[in-house]
C-alpha cells in the first residue's frame, strides 16, 4: 500500500532549489517554528484555509456555502478560526480565488505523475524532484517511495531539510537522495531556541552524522539581520562547518526577506519580525567574503 501526504504545492521549473530545473514538492508539517518562515502554511500537518482580502469581491458566495457559519461579513469578509473545520466549502464556492487551501492529500503515485512529466527538463539541465516543506522527512516513507519511482525512471533528487529528524528519517531517505540542502540557522543553541522553538543540538548532531556518511551536501543559512549576523555567529558558524572535515561542502546565505508575510495575513496570524529591515547587499557581501576568510567556501542565494 502505497504512502500519502499533505501537499502544499508541486512547483514545477524551479532553479534555486537544487541543480539544474527542477519540480519542488511542498509537504506539510514541521518540527520548528522559525520566526522568519516564509512558509507558515505548511508547519501544521493539516489542512488550513486562508482567504486573500486583496481577491475578495463580497459576493457571498462562500458565506452560504460554509456548514459552519464560520464566514464573518463585512467591509473585508474573514474566517472565524474558532468555527473553521477547513472542510473548504467555501473554497470551493469561492469564484475569485480569494479563499485557498493549504494541503491537498496526494498519494506517492499521484505525485510522482506530476513530476515525471517534466523529465525532459530534467535529463537536459541536471535537474530532478526536490521535497520541501516544512520539513519533508517528518513524511520520510513517503519521501524514500518517491526517491525510489524516480531513481528508477533516472530522476535526480534532492532534500531540502532543516536537520531537525530522527537519524531514522534520515537513513531511510540517504541511499535515495543525490544532494541534501541542509539548513544550518543559529550556532547559539540557547538563540536557536529562541527564534525557533528547537535546540540546535540534534540538527548539528544529525549534519555531522550526514557528512561522515560521505553524502553530497550544501549548507544553507538563512541570514536574519541581529539574529546570526554577527561577526561571532559567522565564526562559530564556520568552526562547525569546518569541524566536518568536509572542505567540499559550500554553504549558501540566503538573505532575510519578507515575502512570506501576505500568507500570516491570509492565516490571521502575527508576523512577530514585522519591524525587521532587509540588510542591505553590502553587508551581506561583508559576511560572505568573512565566511571566505574563515575557509568556508561560500555564496548568496539568487
Amino acid at each position: 500500500m502505497s504512502s500519502s501526504a499533505l501537499i502544499s504545492n508541486i512547483q514545477g521549473y524551479s532553479i534555486h532549489d537544487g541543480p539544474g530545473i527542477r519540480t519542488t514538492v511542498f509537504l506539510k508539517g514541521c518540527p520548528l517554528r522559525c520566526k522568519w518562515c516564509a512558509n507558515p502554511e505548511n508547519l501544521t500537518d493539516s489542512v488550513r484555509v486562508g482567504f486573500v482580502a486583496n481577491n475578495c469581491k463580497g459576493c457571498g458566495h462562500c458565506a452560504e456555502a460554509c456548514p459552519e457559519g464560520a464566514i464573518i461579513p463585512g467591509e473585508v469578509r474573514r474566517i472565524d478560526r474558532t468555527r473553521c473545520t477547513s472542510c473548504c466549502a467555501c473554497v470551493e464556492a469561492c469564484y475569485y480565488g480569494a479563499l485557498v487551501r493549504y494541503g491537498e492529500e496526494m498519494s506517492v503515485e499521484q505525485v510522482f505523475d506530476k513530476v515525471r512529466r517534466d523529465k525532459m527538463f530534467y535529463d537536459t539541465s541536471g535537474g530532478g524532484v526536490t521535497v520541501s516543506g516544512g520539513e519533508p522527512l517528518v513524511h520520510a516513507d513517503f519521501v524514500a517511495e518517491l526517491f525510489r519511482l524516480c531513481k528508477d525512471e533516472g530522476i535526480g533528487t534532492c532534500v531540502e531539510t532543516c536537520g531537525c529528524v530522527a537519524r531514522s528519517a534520515l537513513e531511510k531517505v540517504l541511499p535515495l537522495t543525490d544532494v541534501f540542502y541542509y539548513d544550518l540557522k543559529i550556532p547559539d543553541g540557547a538563540k536557536h531556541r529562541e527564534y525557533t522553538g528547537q535546540s540546535n543540538e540534534l540538527i548539528l548532531a544529525n549534519a555531522r552524522f550526514l557528512t561522515e556518511s560521505g553524502a553530497k551536501m550544501l549548507f544553507r543559512q538563512p541570514l536574519i539581520p541581529g539574529v546570526n549576523s554577527s561577526e561571532e555567529d559567522v565564526r562559530a558558524t564556520a568552526e562547525f562547518i569546518r569541524s566536518l572535515n568536509r572542505p567540499d561542502i559550500a554553504l549558501q546565505l540566503m538573505p532575510y526577506h519578507r515575502m512570506g508575510t501576505a500568507k500570516y495575513a491570509a492565516l490571521d496570524e502575527e508576523y512577530s519580525l514585522e519591524a525587521l529591515e532587509i540588510m542591505p547587499g553590502e553587508e551581506v557581501e561583508t559576511i560572505r567574503a568573512l565566511y571566505e576568510s574563515l575557509g568556508v567556501l561560500c555564496s548568496v542565494s539568487k
